[in-house]
C-alpha cells in the first residue's frame, strides 16, 4: 500500500516532499510489500516507529533545554525540531486510532 505510513514518515519528516498537495504520498524508494517479505513483524514495525518517535521528543527536549540554558542560540533549530518531534507524536497517534478502531470492527465481525 503506497501513501503516507509510518514506515515513510520518517523520510517525509526529513525531506518534507510530497508529491502533489492532494496526495500524502512521499516521494522517493519505498518498500512495498508485506511485512513477512520483509521479515519484520506488525509488532516489531510498531516498536520501531515508537522507538523513532521517542527519539525525536528525546531530541527535542535536548535542543530546547540548550537554548534555555544558553548553549546555544539556534532558536530556529529548537522550534523545528519541537515541530518534527510534535508531527511525528500527531502521526503515532493517528496511527494508534486506526489500529483501535480496526481492533474494534474485528471484535464486532460474528464468527
Amino acid at each position: 500500500m503506497e501513501g503516507f505510513t509510518v514506515s515513510n514518515a520518517n523520510r517525509f519528516l526529513d525531506t518534507g516532499n510530497i508529491r502533489d498537495s492532494k496526495s500524502l504520498s512521499v516521494e522517493g524508494p519505498s518498500s512495498v510489500g508485506s511485512s513477512a517479505e520483509s521479515g519484520k513483524s506488525f509488532a516489531d514495525t510498531l516498536k520501531d516507529a515508537v522507538n523513532s518517535v521517542n527519539e525525536l521528543q528525546k531530541s527535542s527536549d535536548t535542543f530546547a533545554q540548550n537554548v534555555a540554558t544558553g548553549k546555544t542560540d539556534d532558536v530556529a533549530g529548537a522550534m523545528i525540531a519541537a515541530e518534527r518531534a510534535d508531527i511525528a507524536l500527531r502521526v503515532m497517534v493517528q496511527v494508534r486510532n486506526k489500529i483501535i478502531d480496526a481492533y474494534q470492527e474485528v471484535m464486532k465481525m460474528q464468527v
